[in-house]
């Protein structure tokens, strides 16, 4: 409990020593190769280090540490994970990536009481359907996740609709990144990063819970009309949100809520962190300013309990 709420973190990143996404087959081609072998390494060098000195101001305006040089094991990980959750007095988190869904899947499985794993392989994958369906039927996933902007094909191709299906069969919540991918030398524009490219999608299987995060993540308006248009879909509160510097007018999280609560409602609002390494851990800071916004908007108790933590829990079906 945090303040008299329970807490359920909808959006983590499991902080594993292994590629993101598991290697070959994640969510698209690896920009950086590409880059490389189109440009050569020394640039790709001074685009990495603008990124690096980006990332280092962002966590020193936020006071986190940068993560660990030489991090431990992932069991030994999952393990911390699970203090954390003890620490802060969660009631569980949701895994959206983790090395691929085998290997998430048997870091859930320690502690199965506190961490929900998502699905994370390639939308055109050979056969992704039905991984998919083993990722939940067989090794207990529970949503499906997907990066838009590192697909490699428009995100409405027909040809990842057997996921859609498969995603509805299940009754499982999918969440889908829209909007700038990354810290600062992210991807600020692709062909899949409005979220209004996932209306014809959410529109064709109006039984699947798509969940978008971070308030839309620079693309607000496009976000609510997709949400108007959709009443299937949901946002996720999650990150540090700092995208709002780099958008037009005066936004911020407070504000983001009352837009959010005053259209979708606070039914279709669901708390995450995008909490991820270590030692930052669980990102309270986070909790902490999302929890005062609300108080200060004047939402009622029900609705503090649906954002913060009921949401999550019927997705997750805890």
């Amino acid at each position: 409990m945090y303040l008299g709420l329970e807490i359920i973190d909808f959006h983590v990143h499991f902080p594993t020593r292994k590629p993101m996404f598991g290697g070959p087959g994640g969510p698209g081609p690896d920009r950086r190769s590409e880059y490389i072998e189109r440009r050569g390494e020394r640039r790709a060098q001074i685009a990495r280090q603008h990124a690096m000195d980006y990332n280092r101001h962002w966590r020193l305006t936020w006071g986190f540490d940068p993560p660990e040089s030489d991090p431990p094991d992932d069991e030994t990980q999952a393990d911390r994970w699970a203090a954390e959750l003890d620490r802060y007095g969660l009631r569980a988190l949701g895994f959206v990536t983790g090395g691929g869904n085998d290997h998430l899947a048997g870091l859930v499985a320690r502690h199965p009481d506190k961490f929900v794993g998502f699905a994370h392989n390639y939308l055109f994958g050979e056969n992704a359907a039905q991984e998919v369906k083993r990722g939940v039927e067989e090794l207990g996933l529970r949503g499906y996740k997907l990066l838009a902007p590192a697909l490699d094909r428009p995100i409405e191709d027909e040809a990842g609709y057997p996921v859609w299906e498969m995603c509805g069969e299940l009754d499982i919540p999918v969440l889908v990144h829209f909007g700038i991918l990354g810290s600062g030398g992210g991807v600020p524009w692709h062909e899949n990063i409005n979220p209004l490219k996932l209306y014809s999608v959410a529109r064709d299987f109006p039984e699947v819970t798509f969940v978008i995060p971070h308030f839309g993540c620079a693309w607000i308006r496009e976000t609510l009309q997709l949400c108007w248009g959709c009443g299937n879909v949901c946002i996720d509160t999650s990150g540090s949100n700092q995208w709002v510097r780099w958008v037009d007018g005066e936004w911020n999280t407070k504000k983001l809520f009352r837009k959010y609560v005053e259209t979708i409602g606070a039914e279709r609002i669901i708390f995450g962190s995008d909490s991820s390494y270590f030692p930052r851990g669980f990102a309270i800071r986070y909790l902490q300013d999302q929890v005062r916004d609300c108080r200060e908007l004047g939402l009622t108790v029900p609705q503090l309990r649906a954002i913060f933590s009921e949401n999550s829990a019927r997705l997750f079906k805890l």
